[in-house]
């Protein structure tokens, strides 16, 4: 396992466009930022900022979320996640995410991801199913 030294930290951006909306991913029927799409912004900075300490061969994959949507966002506005690795226990990553819009919190989201081999991860997908 790399450093994943507690304290990283990583910002993204996302400019709401259609395809982020709730109408578009299904998850309601209002023309705002989707849920969905907040978990999967605080998924890649959180995959991002770990990036640089995995070492080859390594990846995470997610396993867990707390999701608190404080504030409804309108297409054409851009949001800002802030993810920070708080620590982690053996293979599993716990992660921090707050997301903002104009200095107003929008989320908040704690993650889970494990540490995973890859090769050894995606065989067992290609394994036969047992009986």
């Amino acid at each position: 396992m790399g450093r994943c030294d507690p304290g990283l930290k990583l910002t993204r951006e996302l400019t709401v466009a259609e395809e982020h909306t709730a109408q578009a991913l299904g998850s309601g029927d209002v023309p705002v930022l989707g849920t969905p799409a907040l978990l999967a912004l605080a998924e890649r900075a959180c995959v991002e900022a770990i990036a640089d300490d995995l070492p080859d061969g390594e990846t995470s994959v997610g396993t867990w979320a707390e999701i608190e949507h404080l504030q409804a966002t309108a297409i054409g506005h851009t949001v800002t996640a802030r993810a920070t690795l708080l620590g982690h226990h053996g293979r599993r990553l716990e992660f921090n995410v707050t997301i903002e819009e104009d200095g107003q919190t929008v989320a908040r989201i704690r993650h889970r991801r494990l540490l995973v081999e890859r090769s050894r991860f995606l065989a067992r997908l290609q394994a036969p199913a047992r009986a």
